[in-house]
Protein backbone atom coordinates (compact mmCIF):
# COMPACT_ATOMS: atom_id res chain seq x y z
CA UNK A 1 0.00 0.00 0.00
CA UNK A 2 2.86 2.42 0.75
CA UNK A 3 4.13 2.15 -2.84
CA UNK A 4 0.61 2.77 -4.15
CA UNK A 5 0.19 5.83 -1.94
CA UNK A 6 3.63 7.14 -2.89
CA UNK A 7 3.12 6.56 -6.63
CA UNK A 8 -0.30 8.21 -6.50
CA UNK A 9 1.31 11.23 -4.83
CA UNK A 10 3.94 11.38 -7.58
CA UNK A 11 1.24 11.06 -10.26
CA UNK A 12 -0.88 13.88 -8.80
CA UNK A 13 2.25 16.02 -8.30
CA UNK A 14 3.36 15.62 -11.92
CA UNK A 15 -0.18 16.28 -13.11
CA UNK A 16 -0.33 19.43 -10.97
CA UNK A 17 2.85 20.74 -12.61
CA UNK A 18 1.50 19.97 -16.09
CA UNK A 19 -1.89 21.54 -15.34
CA UNK A 20 -0.22 24.52 -13.68
CA UNK A 21 1.86 25.14 -16.80
CA UNK A 22 -1.23 24.75 -18.97
CA UNK A 23 -3.14 27.19 -16.78
CA UNK A 24 -0.32 29.72 -16.85
CA UNK A 25 0.43 29.53 -20.57
CA UNK A 26 -2.33 27.73 -22.43
CA UNK A 27 -5.37 29.40 -20.94
CA UNK A 28 -4.18 33.03 -21.07
CA UNK A 29 -6.07 34.01 -24.22
CA UNK A 30 -8.96 31.59 -23.74
CA UNK A 31 -10.52 32.43 -20.37
CA UNK A 32 -10.73 35.42 -18.04
CA UNK A 33 -8.13 36.22 -15.40
CA UNK A 34 -10.66 35.25 -12.72
CA UNK A 35 -11.08 31.84 -14.30
CA UNK A 36 -7.30 31.43 -14.45
CA UNK A 37 -7.14 32.26 -10.73
CA UNK A 38 -9.83 29.64 -10.09
CA UNK A 39 -7.85 27.11 -12.13
CA UNK A 40 -4.72 27.93 -10.08
CA UNK A 41 -6.66 27.21 -6.88
CA UNK A 42 -7.37 23.70 -8.13
CA UNK A 43 -3.69 23.19 -9.04
CA UNK A 44 -2.53 24.49 -5.66
CA UNK A 45 -4.79 22.19 -3.68
CA UNK A 46 -3.87 19.25 -5.89
CA UNK A 47 -0.15 19.86 -5.29
CA UNK A 48 -0.59 20.24 -1.53
CA UNK A 49 -2.40 16.95 -1.39
CA UNK A 50 0.07 15.22 -3.71
CA UNK A 51 2.74 16.15 -1.17
CA UNK A 52 0.44 14.94 1.60
CA UNK A 53 0.25 11.53 -0.13
CA UNK A 54 4.05 11.37 -0.39
CA UNK A 55 4.28 11.97 3.35
CA UNK A 56 1.49 9.49 4.11
CA UNK A 57 3.26 6.83 2.06
CA UNK A 58 6.49 7.42 3.99
CA UNK A 59 5.03 7.31 7.51
CA UNK A 60 6.30 4.08 9.04
CA UNK A 61 4.63 4.40 12.44
CA UNK A 62 1.12 4.01 11.03
CA UNK A 63 -0.01 0.57 9.85
CA UNK A 64 -0.96 0.36 6.19
CA UNK A 65 -4.49 -0.64 7.09
CA UNK A 66 -4.95 2.66 8.94
CA UNK A 67 -3.60 4.58 5.94
CA UNK A 68 -6.16 3.17 3.50
CA UNK A 69 -9.09 5.32 4.60
CA UNK A 70 -6.95 8.46 4.61
CA UNK A 71 -5.64 7.57 1.13
CA UNK A 72 -9.13 7.05 -0.29
CA UNK A 73 -10.43 10.26 1.26
CA UNK A 74 -7.55 12.33 -0.10
CA UNK A 75 -7.64 10.83 -3.60
CA UNK A 76 -11.42 11.24 -3.79
CA UNK A 77 -11.10 14.76 -2.43
CA UNK A 78 -8.52 15.71 -5.06
CA UNK A 79 -10.70 14.35 -7.86
CA UNK A 80 -13.90 15.96 -6.60
CA UNK A 81 -12.38 19.27 -5.51
CA UNK A 82 -9.57 20.06 -7.93
CA UNK A 83 -11.00 18.41 -11.03
CA UNK A 84 -14.38 20.06 -10.58
CA UNK A 85 -12.59 23.39 -10.24
CA UNK A 86 -10.72 22.74 -13.49
CA UNK A 87 -14.00 22.03 -15.25
CA UNK A 88 -15.71 25.06 -13.73
CA UNK A 89 -12.79 27.35 -14.64
CA UNK A 90 -12.83 26.20 -18.26
CA UNK A 91 -16.63 26.07 -18.49
CA UNK A 92 -16.74 28.78 -21.17
CA UNK A 93 -14.66 26.57 -23.50
CA UNK A 94 -17.11 23.68 -23.58
CA UNK A 95 -20.64 23.01 -24.70
CA UNK A 96 -21.57 21.46 -21.36
CA UNK A 97 -22.46 23.70 -18.43
CA UNK A 98 -20.28 22.36 -15.62
CA UNK A 99 -21.94 24.67 -13.12
CA UNK A 100 -24.62 21.97 -12.83
CA UNK A 101 -22.06 19.72 -11.13
CA UNK A 102 -20.50 22.48 -9.03
CA UNK A 103 -22.00 20.95 -5.90
CA UNK A 104 -19.26 18.29 -5.88
CA UNK A 105 -16.54 20.88 -5.19
CA UNK A 106 -17.49 21.36 -1.51
CA UNK A 107 -17.94 17.58 -1.16
CA UNK A 108 -14.34 17.23 -2.34
CA UNK A 109 -13.25 19.85 0.17
CA UNK A 110 -15.02 17.96 2.94
CA UNK A 111 -13.28 14.73 1.91
CA UNK A 112 -9.90 16.49 2.07
CA UNK A 113 -10.70 17.88 5.53
CA UNK A 114 -11.76 14.45 6.76
CA UNK A 115 -8.57 12.93 5.38
CA UNK A 116 -6.47 15.45 7.28
CA UNK A 117 -8.44 14.97 10.51
CA UNK A 118 -8.29 11.18 10.43
CA UNK A 119 -4.59 11.25 9.55
CA UNK A 120 -3.92 13.70 12.38
CA UNK A 121 -5.86 11.64 14.89
CA UNK A 122 -4.20 8.37 13.89
CA UNK A 123 -0.73 9.91 13.81
CA UNK A 124 -1.27 11.61 17.18
CA UNK A 125 -2.16 8.27 18.79
CA UNK A 126 1.25 6.93 17.73
CA UNK A 127 3.22 9.79 19.37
Amino acid sequence: MNKTIFCTGVFFGVLAVVLGAFGAHGLNNLVSSGEIDTFKTGVTYQMYHALFLLILGGVKSMPEEEKKLVYYLIVSGIVFFSFSIYLLATNSLTGFDFRTIGFITPIGGLLLILGWLIFGYRAYRKL
